[in-house]
């Protein structure tokens, strides 16, 4: 291991490799992986049996993520364990270097040494200057960029080993690195040339990673809420990137400044088991069950054993950051999501072209603005549309919207609220999803069979 301490305080994206569960591999992979972020001793490569500090390690690994703990290495785990990510470790008593460290000053000083040739200088200069104003823009830090001689913060972009006796692995590997307040290479950032940089998502965006690397540089440490920029996996979005968690991080360090009420933070990641919990949108994928909340969606599979959370900009950087509603129909394959007057559609987790289109495309009135939540009926080949008190029937094979609609939700369903957040159909039942209340409502008999907490599909 070269350069111990270098390597304590280093901040890495890195990803690992893909692992498939039993496989001696498997064991392996995850021996490193558990090595770096979660203090696992040398010694357990190739094991069979998962027990004993490794199982203590896979556990701590699932409490840290908020996946189910079991201590084995399950697809939810192994998947986690694949993505892209940050190479600090992830539970405080590993991370080496000494907690809260900071920058004395609040003017901090900054100088890019090199650029990359992926991106024009200006808009290298816009990412990292955009990054350190996330930062700026909810404490009292300055930053002064200088054009010679040594700032508090280096920024360069190098490959493989580029002088920190930390080398770059090449593409697809370790993104950057950064390291904590201090003297020396205290606070400086470094960018793997070897990736492919942009300033959208068609590759590794800069901003974010800049602005993600550079909390580091700031003292931040890592974030167990999966909407927070400090989060250890990678993933790209758009608008403000600071969550709540991140502000009251970066805040606890250097305190606030009078425009920090005016910023608005992007939502925390909803917890599946709070009681309060309510539904955007619902829908079937291929088997999957997927569900919409907030800037997110739970992925749902038979053969998962937890749900699996991710950001919807980071699987489709081109929908909105809010889903108002969404359906399936298997019958052509494709997943139809609606947001405020307008919807797309998916082929599997792929973005169909041509959208998106106008909701009124399919015979709604102009005056429907938004459409609360969608479901298809597989048994009629009807799709139901619900809009505050009412709902359409559309005919999926004639294109066109049902005669006599709208009608109202409150006598077509009876026992049901006059509203709908979100709606699926499974084996002859409709769930409706209004509030933090769950339906089970028998199409054929029309009428309420059961009333769940939402969150009783997450068996909370």
């Amino acid at each position: 291991m070269k350069a111990f301490v270098l390597l304590l305080a280093l901040v890495a994206y890195s990803s690992a490799l893909p692992l498939q569960n039993g496989d001696r591999d498997d064991l392996v992979l995850a021996e490193k992986y558990l090595r770096r972020f979660y203090g696992l001793p040398v010694g357990y490569q190739g094991r069979k049996t998962l027990s004993g500090a490794f199982e203590t390690k896979v556990k701590e690994m699932q409490r840290f993520f908020k996946l189910e703990v079991t201590g084995n290495l399950d697809d939810n785990t192994l998947d986690l364990m694949k993505q892209a990510r940050c190479g600090v470790p992830d539970v405080g008593e590993y991370n080496h270097f000494p907690r809260h460290l900071k920058w004395k000053s609040n003017k901090v000083t900054f100088r890019i040494l090199n650029y990359t040739p992926d991106l024009k200088r200006s808009d290298v200069d816009r990412a990292i200057r955009s990054a350190l104003n996330v930062w700026a823009s909810v404490t009292p830090l300055t930053f002064q960029k200088l054009h010679e001689g040594i700032a508090d913060i280096m920024i360069s972009f190098g490959s493989k080993e580029h002088g920190d006796y930390n080398p770059f692995d090449g593409p697809d590997g370790l993104l950057a690195h950064a390291y904590p307040p201090g003297q020396g290479i205290g606070g400086d950032t470094h960018f793997d040339e070897d990736e492919h940089w942009s300033k959208d998502s068609s590759a590794y965006n800069l901003f974010i990673v800049a602005a993600h690397e550079l909390g580091h540089a700031l003292g931040m440490s890592h974030s167990s809420d999966a909407g927070a920029l400090m989060y250890p996996v990678y993933s790209y979005s758009t608008g403000f990137p600071l969550s709540e968690d991140d502000i009251e991080g970066i805040q606890a360090l250097y305190g606030s400044n009078p425009d920090s009420k005016k910023v608005k933070p992007k939502p925390d990641a909803p917890e599946k088991c709070d009681p309060m919990l309510s539904f955007d949108a619902a829908t079937e994928l291929r088997g999957e069950t997927i569900i919409f909340k907030d800037s997110f969606y739970w992925r749902i599979h038979p053969q998962m054993v937890e749900p699996e959370q991710t950001l919807i900009k980071s699987t489709w950087p081109s929908l909105p950051n809010k889903v108002d509603a969404a359906y399936e129909n298997p019958e052509k394959d494709l997943v139809i999501i609606f947001s405020g007057i307008r919807m797309w559609a998916l082929n599997g987790y792929n973005l169909v072209d041509g959208y998106p289109k106008y909701i009124h495309r399919l015979g709604l009135p102009k005056t429907v603005r938004k459409i609360d939540a969608a479901v298809h009926i597989k048994d009629t080949g009807k799709t139901l549309l619900f809009v505050d008190e009412e709902y359409w029937s559309y005919d999926e094979e004639k294109s066109t919207m049902d005669s006599g609609f709208p009608r109202s939700i409150e006598e077509d369903f009876p026992g049901m609220d006059d509203e709908v957040d979100a709606a699926a159909f499974h084996h002859g039942f409709l769930y409706f999803f209004h509030e933090h209340v769950r339906y089970e409502y028998s199409y054929s008999a029309r009428k309420v069979l059961r009333i769940l907490r939402v969150n009783s599909i997450f068996n909370c």
